[in-house]
């Protein structure tokens, strides 16, 4: 028996995704909340009428698209204290929603935080391509480097919390608004000394749709995380002086 659990999902001009994703992850039981930030592709209205159908979807709906970060933040915010475990994925099916129940055993099993990983045993990128793979796992390097501990996809968007441990995480008072949130809360985990488990999953493009990531998200993970990995050295030092 899964504890009872909702996913989380960010959605902006998803509309070719949104339902497929929605139905897909409620076939496996969990609740859904969809969290849409001024999509103006339709999307919004698709996920109204899944919701008015279904009791176990609900919309947030936010006016404007203020990053990843600030959407994971209000949707914990209005779940957190309903269900035992809170799940996050992407709405463009780079997530297989059959992975699902994977994350969520792994909770069940003690973790406080899963991470649907693609840089353990098992897990993997599709189809990339080889600058693409090159940028992803040095990226991942580099956050492990500056921020310390052990887990190996720090930027994977596919997790489930303990509402125990999201509380403990404090989402909304993550700095990060864009993609680097992921990776501070990967960073926070670790330093709360949370149990975190990664589960290998595999990424696959997506099909349908446009990517969200520019430039300016990955140039604001780069300056946070070389910001977060200067405090960590001060921190040791000030520690190291007393």
């Amino acid at each position: 028996m899964l504890p009872k659990s909702c996913i989380v999902l960010p959605t902006f001009n998803e509309v070719d995704n949104v339902e497929i994703v929605v139905r897909a992850v409620r076939a496996y039981g969990c609740d859904v909340l969809v969290v849409d930030d001024g999509s103006h592709d339709g999307t919004a209205a698709i996920a109204d009428r899944l919701a008015a159908n279904d009791t176990g979807v609900r919309v947030l709906h936010r006016p404007l698209k203020t990053g990843l970060g600030d959407a994971y933040g209000a949707g914990f915010a209005l779940v957190v204290d309903d269900y035992a475990v809170i799940g996050q994925m992407d709405a463009d099916l780079s997530h297989n929603p059959v992975d699902v129940p994977r994350l969520l055993a792994v909770i069940g099993d003690g973790a406080d935080v899963a991470i649907g990983s693609r840089y353990v045993p098992g897990g993997g990128v599709g189809d990339w391509s080889l600058m693409r793979r090159m940028l992803s796992s040095g990226g991942n390097r580099y956050a492990r480097f500056m921020l310390g501990g052990d887990v190996r996809d720090m930027t994977g968007g596919f997790r489930a919390f303990t509402s125990a441990a999201l509380r403990a995480l404090d989402p909304a008072g993550c700095t990060a608004a864009g993609y680097a949130f992921q990776v501070e809360m990967a960073a926070r985990a670790q330093r709360l000394g949370l149990e975190v488990r990664e589960v290998p999953i595999i990424f696959r493009d997506r099909v349908r749709g446009v990517s969200k990531m520019d430039g300016k998200i990955a140039r604001e993970a780069i300056v946070l995380i070389t910001k977060w990995g200067a405090q960590r050295v001060w921190r040791k030092l000030r520690r190291g002086n007393h």
